[in-house]
């Protein structure tokens, strides 16, 4: 992802506190980053055309008890030009692969697979795949024990020497150390959620909302680290937190933080969050109460100060939906959430200060969006429309954040996930 340093460091010039020294400096990393071999294809010996690999529920026990569709993990071409997809492979996995993350080099790619037994114990699996460099083709490295029943979300520390898995089921986080090869050890830590359970009503719900689940025990939901490593965050949906670590990256350890977490309102049940580019907000979204809420994040502590909270509805709305993912363009301007049963994706402007402001949403063509990518340019937006079987793809005004639908559907049983090898 390019990022413009003007943009990243923009709330420093304002407040006088950027030398052109630091800027220089800031510039510099920037341009290493948007040339190094890991994010530039045709140093890599990939084709100029970004290569897509689509996650998917792919067994009987699906996501909310249904069945998936999906035949593995699915590999795409994608068209500059139109946004088009064109498929070039399927890598057959039975197993739920629903949530797929990158090492920091693009040279291997991680997968949750969200089932609930592995190998005769209550707990899933991640898997780690190596990723041939011309072809994007997937061969299969070793997969071990998530720490915890049906992984739903798996990342990667920024020094690439460990994985990350938050288990729903389960209730817990793990990590897992990767090793020179790529392939993953045995969990090095494995933490479990504890509390009381949130209300099973969201209190910042819309009026007639009858969204409930998941608040009966801890569910751990997502787990990433922040930009520099030294913290790693989780979302529990059933505890109502945001919990907070500090990571010993000699040994693999979650050490609480101080505070250990950050609660939300009752029954609300955080899902999924983004660290803006410039490093100084967090966005959390929560998936019973469809809010989102802003915090300034502190990097030298590792903590959250409320001082947001919207919807990700439209003004008036009543009933049920259920939020789903979060993500920032890649410019820092705007950023777009996506509602369940009311199947949209709204986008918000991002003020100087990082506040939002409500601009618009768009319907994303079919039924349940689980979550949406938006591609390394910046140009188009795919949302995985699970109970449609297809990725419907958007084009993203950049100036202004409007979503605008192509025409462009493709095919894909029970989609989870889309993630671009660029």
């Amino acid at each position: 992802m390019k990022l413009q340093p003007e943009l990243l460091l923009a709330e420093d010039r304002r407040a006088g506190r950027l030398s052109r020294r630091d800027f220089l400096k800031g510039a510099a990393i920037v341009a290493s980053a948007g040339s190094s071999p890991a994010q530039t294809g045709k140093q890599r010996g990939l084709r100029q055309a970004p290569l897509v690999y689509v996650g998917t529920f792919s067994s009987p026990q699906g996501p909310e008890g249904s069945k998936g569709y999906g035949e593995g993990i699915y590999l795409f071409e994608m068209d500059p030009a139109t946004g088009r997809l064109s498929r070039r492979a399927v890598f057959p996995h039975t197993e739920n692969p629903s949530w797929l993350a990158f090492d920091p080099a693009h040279a291997h790619l991680y997968v949750a697979n969200e089932i609930a037994t592995y190998q005769g114990t209550d707990s899933g699996s991640v898997s780690a795949y190596g990723i041939e460099p011309s072809s994007g083709n997937l061969k299969l490295l070793n997969t071990q024990s998530s720490g915890g029943a049906r992984p739903c979300h798996v990342s990667v520390h920024p020094s690439g020497k460990y994985a990350f898995a938050a288990n729903y089921a389960g209730g817990t986080v793990a990590v897992l150390p990767i090793r020179p090869n790529g392939e993953l050890g045995p969990a090095s830590d494995v933490k479990s959620g504890s509390g009381p359970a949130g209300s099973i009503h969201a209190v910042s719900a819309p009026v007639g909302s009858f969204a409930i689940s998941g608040h009966d025990r801890p569910h751990a939901h997502m787990i990433q680290a922040d930009p520099s490593g030294r913290f790693v965050l989780s979302t529990d949906l059933g505890l109502d937190e945001i919990l907070i670590w500090r990571f010993d990256l000699e040994r693999g350890l979650l050490l609480p933080n101080d505070p250990p977490a950050v609660k939300l309102p009752p029954g609300d049940g955080p899902r999924h969050f983004t660290f803006h580019p410039a490093g100084r907000w967090l966005y959390c979204l929560q998936e019973e109460a469809s809010t989102l809420a802003v915090f300034d994040y502190d990097a030298g502590k590792g903590t959250l100060a409320a001082k947001q909270t919207l919807s990700t509805l439209p003004k008036g709305f009543a009933g049920t939906d259920f939020t789903s993912e979060v993500a920032i363009s890649p410019d820092g301007r705007f950023l777009y959430a996506a509602n369940r049963l009311h199947d949209s994706i709204a986008w918000f402007s991002i003020a100087p200060g990082g506040t939002l402001t409500w601009a618009g949403e768009e319907w994303t063509r079919g039924d349940y969006p689980r979550s949406f990518t938006i591609d390394p340019s910046g140009r188009y937006l795919f949302s995985c429309n699970q109970r449609s079987d297809a990725l419907a793809c958007f084009r993203v005004n950049q100036q202004t954040g409007a979503l605008t639908f192509t025409g462009g559907y493709t095919p894909v049983g029970t989609p989870a996930i889309v993630l671009f090898l660029t």
